[in-house]
């Protein structure tokens, strides 16, 4: 087991990290940018390490002053969370030069998994199920046209080293095809620094089902059943249950665990997220994520399995502590991301935060490192902290979240809670008739106005 982690992130995930270390008895090093000085995971860390000024690319992007602040302090291992550079395989390559752990998977799978066209190349020789697309990426408008009528129409153009939305674009027709391409390999040349993109067939009205898997990088490999995260605005998600209101007990093990073999196979090492749109009854792989989820909490909830204290023991070279057998799915959890955005614009709202009251009671979780008097600095996300709720059942989850949403209070800055206690009680949320698109929907029809 590791002695001493560095925490290579910030706000409440780097609190998360550090209350599982603790609970390993294992020491921990917090590293911080000059805006974040005075933040919970610094003060609650046993050491703490300033890497740089407010910018993330000058302090939690830094590489070297990551590597001194561990070689400072003596870190044998660093967790990177989630974001920043916790799909960084030159990362987890730099660290292993300097004989440091690293608490996610093998840098060969991170550069994978992070290539789009080769991820998908690789979920097919693994048997998972994928939407119907070009082989590789596409190099020309003819090659694009040609693909396009073979998978039919609509189509979906994305950026290979694509995530969170951008460089997607649709084409419903073969004149709209060129355009579309052109805009894709811009904005992905803008955002990665790749303009590469390829073709995918455009489900109409898909959910985002999600399968999370844990492995010990030596062929051994387990699922947790999986969420439901198509209550999504610009492909960024806002609201994740688990399981899905959508499958049932013999679809749930099937996806599982086509995904558990695959990883076996794959010598897959820690955490990841195998992605789906699911729609008609099939499941289409989009992605996998090669870390932590922000959404974690909602599998953590229904299993009753610590997924960041997994992380740990398995990069140390340990065993998983669970197998597929003594894994079971009890009840329903859902996760609301509370942000500082108004939440109607959902422009950001930093500031300080003059007063906060979070909920309690039996099935009531909020993941956060903020507190009164925290000022959200204006420098990075706008995720202020989850609630996450769970019950026996999901009507008994739905009104125990409405009751911790009214008890939740945030003051001084805009921030999406009013949106949560909206959407709690909308008809089509409380019986589970959504998919990705019908979020968006819901405000072009200005149904926070209703």
């Amino acid at each position: 087991m590791f002695d001493k982690i560095l925490i290579a992130n910030r706000g409440e995930i780097a609190l998360r990290i550090l209350r599982a270390a603790k609970e390993l008895g294992i020491a921990t090093v917090a590293v911080h940018s000059t805006a974040d000085a005075d933040a919970m995971h610094v003060r609650l860390a046993d050491e703490s390490v300033c890497i740089g000024p407010p910018a993330a690319r000058d302090s939690y992007l830094n590489i070297p002053s990551i590597i001194a602040a561990c070689e400072i302090t003596g870190a044998d291992a660093v967790h990177p969370g989630y974001g920043f550079l916790s799909e960084n395989a030159r990362f987890a390559e730099v660290l292993a030069h300097h004989q440091i752990g690293f608490i996610g998977p093998k840098a060969q799978h991170i550069r994978t998994m992070g290539d789009k066209i080769e991820a998908k190349r690789t979920a097919l020789k693994l048997g998972i199920p994928c939407v119907p697309g070009s082989e590789g990426g596409i190099e020309d408008a003819d090659t694009a046209k040609r693909v396009a009528a073979e998978i039919g129409y609509p189509v979906l153009v994305k950026a290979a080293a694509g995530g969170g939305g951008r460089g997607m674009k649709v084409a419903r027709s073969e004149a709209e095809l060129e355009q579309a391409i052109g805009m894709a390999k811009s904005e992905a040349k803008a955002a990665f620094g790749d303009d590469a993109v390829y073709l995918e067939k455009y489900l109409e009205k898909p959910r985002h089902i999600e399968v999370q898997v844990l492995g010990d990088g030596r062929g051994g490999a387990v699922h947790l059943a999986e969420r439901d995260c198509s209550l999504q605005r610009r492909h960024q998600k806002v609201w994740e249950e688990g399981g899905s209101p959508a499958l049932n007990e013999s679809m749930r093990a099937e996806i599982g665990g086509i995904c558990a073999n695959a990883m076996k196979e794959l010598g897959y090492l820690g955490a990841g997220t195998v992605e789906f749109l699911y729609e008609d009854g099939r499941f289409y792989f989009i992605e996998m994520n090669t870390r932590i989820q922000v959404e974690h909490p909602v599998t953590e909830m229904i299993t009753g399995i610590d997924l960041v204290i997994e992380q740990i023991q398995v990069a140390s070279g340990g065993p998983l502590s669970v197998s597929q057998s003594d894994i079971k799915v009890e009840g329903h959890a859902i996760e609301c991301r509370i942000n500082a955005e108004h939440p109607e614009t959902f422009r950001p709202s930093p500031g300080e935060i003059t007063h906060y009251h979070t909920p309690g009671g039996l099935g009531v979780r909020v993941d956060s490192a903020a507190f009164q008097g925290y000022r959200i600095p204006p420098n990075y996300d706008s995720l202020i902290g989850k609630l996450i709720v769970h019950g026996r059942t999901r009507n008994e989850c739905l009104m125990r979240l409405r009751r911790a949403l009214d008890e939740f209070v945030i003051d001084g800055i805009d921030t999406t809670l009013p949106l949560f206690r909206t959407l709690v009680r909308n008809p089509d949320v409380q019986n589970g008739l959504y998919d990705i698109h019908w979020l968006e929907h819901f405000l072009e029809d200005g149904g926070m106005k209703a």
